[in-house]
């Protein structure tokens, strides 16, 4: 069985790091793509994981593979597209490591995913299923996203969604919006960022976290920064403070977020309606932990922090 099958993009993301003598800017490339950071930690801190994705058949598709594997997180749902390049993201950083993103993706190999007899059969073996909203841009992938979808609730599997905003990948926000409604109407577990609630619902962290629970989900976090998160069940409700980093990349902090507090709930092997505050209250400690130590770090999963380190944050700040 598979703790955890996420669906969509992995991408190389090539950093700003400053600029030659000319003023071109120096770039650094890194492994990426939401769902991949997502799985990540799970991958890292235990779980059994697969990623369905599709790579170019080139260079990048081949190092991507490479480091999936050295992760832990199983590609037998990865596919070489030799028709379409590998998806390359351009991040630029401001002084707090906040990050500005463009997209080489005309098509990239991301837009290219299908559903078919081998995603049906790693889905019907996995626990969780996730997705976010970078799938829904194009087709043939945003009609296989909604398949996917659909056949993981009825296999019975968890389903959980970070929409993602990416507003460079949308030809209007309007259609961004509609597909992230969609997305976190679909989802026992949401995970949306404090900006991402203003866009989508046009609230703050409370009533956005009460907009995810109307919609839905069983499980809802709602992140903001530096700040921390506000974490909440139908029946529980809490707000943990961030912990202190030195931000220096904010790539995948959110994904990773996710990712650690998807692994700490399956951890405790309960439902989110039978979590206590305790127990609701050190999930999100744990994925904030885990957050906090990511964004040190240039990156997305290059940046996942092991799990001794996040079990010594927390020590440190009990």
């Amino acid at each position: 069985m598979t703790d955890v099958t996420a669906w969509g993009e992995v991408l190389i993301d090539f950093t700003c790091t400053g600029a030659d003598a000319e003023g071109y800017p120096a770039l650094q490339a890194h492994p990426g793509g939401a769902p991949a950071n997502f799985l990540d930690p799970a991958a890292r801190y235990g779980g059994r994981t697969e990623l369905i994705a599709r790579v170019g058949a080139d260079v990048f598709g081949d190092r991507l593979e490479e480091t999936l594997r050295r992760a832990g997180i199983g590609v037998r749902g990865l596919g070489r597209d030799p028709e379409r390049f590998t998806t390359l993201a351009f991040v630029t950083l401001d002084g707090r490591g906040e990050r500005e993103f463009s997209f080489a993706r005309k098509p990239g190999a991301d837009t290219g995913l299908t559903f078919g007899p081998g995603e049906e059969d790693i889905l019907r073996a996995s626990r969780v299923f996730h997705f976010g909203t970078l799938s829904l841009t194009e087709e043939p992938a945003a009609g296989a996203t909604r398949r996917a979808v659909a056949f993981a609730r009825n296999q019975g599997a968890f389903i959980t969604c970070d929409p993602n905003l990416r507003l460079p990948l949308w030809d209007s926000p309007e259609r961004a919006r509609r597909a992230m409604e969609w997305a976190v109407g679909q989802a026992d577990g949401v995970k949306v960022s404090g900006e991402e609630g203003r866009f989508l619902f046009g609230t703050g962290p409370e009533e956005t976290a009460q907009r995810l629970l109307s919609a839905g989900a069983r499980l809802a976090f709602v992140t903001l920064g530096a700040q921390g998160c506000l974490a909440c069940t139908c029946r529980e409700r809490v707000s943990v403070p961030g912990f202190p980093a030195q931000a220096v990349d904010t790539t995948g902090a959110g994904d990773i977020f996710f990712g650690s507090a998807v692994w700490r709930w399956l951890s405790l092997k309960k439902e989110p309606e039978d979590l206590t505050e305790p127990q609701l209250r050190d999930i999100a400690r744990f994925a904030c932990a885990a957050a906090a130590l990511s964004v040190a770090r240039p990156g997305g999963l290059s940046s996942v922090p092991e799990l001794q380190d996040v079990e010594a944050l927390l020590r440190r700040y009990p």
